[in-house]
């Protein structure tokens, strides 16, 4: 059996769980979300815990898997889940108007991303914030504008996560300085 997936769930304090039919409903005060499940996966709510159980034998990786995601949801009620970006180089600028992000990035236009239902941007100098309650959603909204501009190897400049370590690569003068590299004898 799945080791995390037999650990039961704890609801916190200020967020409410439910459960009818093959979806469990949790409310907290930054929002609401619905987890749905397999019928090969039982949810029992008891004793203001949630207990995943396998119906089936050999299927305890989707008992993990829901722990995990019911888990995700109710973090992300409570407090919500973020992810920050940094713009790196000259003349990136991002600004919010609305609900949307408008990202100058040194194209002849202005990039503007919608943001879905629950999401939420901050913009901060060079830094993007990105919050919502659904994990799986901020994550994708993230990468999505990301890769609007990676951090390319040679300076580093794009967009990154806050924290992320790019490896940079020599260029081509760095390399002919070495001698060795060059290939000469």
């Amino acid at each position: 059996m799945s080791r995390l997936g037999k650990k039961p769930l704890t609801i916190p304090s200020g967020t409410t769980a439910a459960i009818s039919g093959q979806t469990v409903l949790v409310k907290g005060p930054k929002g609401e979300m619905s987890v749905d499940f397999p019928a090969m996966v039982r949810i029992r709510l008891e004793n203001n815990a949630l207990r995943i159980e396998q119906i089936e034998e050999g299927k305890s990786n989707l008992q993990g898997l829901y722990r995990k995601l019911i888990e995700n949801a109710l973090i992300g009620v409570g407090k919500e889940w973020t992810k920050q970006l940094e713009l790196v180089g000259v003349g990136y600028k991002a600004q919010v108007a609305g609900a949307n992000l408008i990202l100058s990035l040194g194209y002849s236009h202005p990039v503007n991303v919608t943001a879905p239902t629950g999401i939420k941007f901050t913009v901060s100098d060079n830094k993007i914030g990105i919050a919502g309650v659904d994990k799986h959603i901020v994550g994708e909204i993230a990468a999505r504008i990301r890769k609007l501009k990676p951090p390319e190897p040679y300076k580093g400049k794009g967009i990154k996560y806050t924290g992320e370590v790019i490896r940079k690569k020599l260029g081509k003068a760095a390399k002919a300085v070495g001698g060795a590299a060059t290939g000469a004898k």
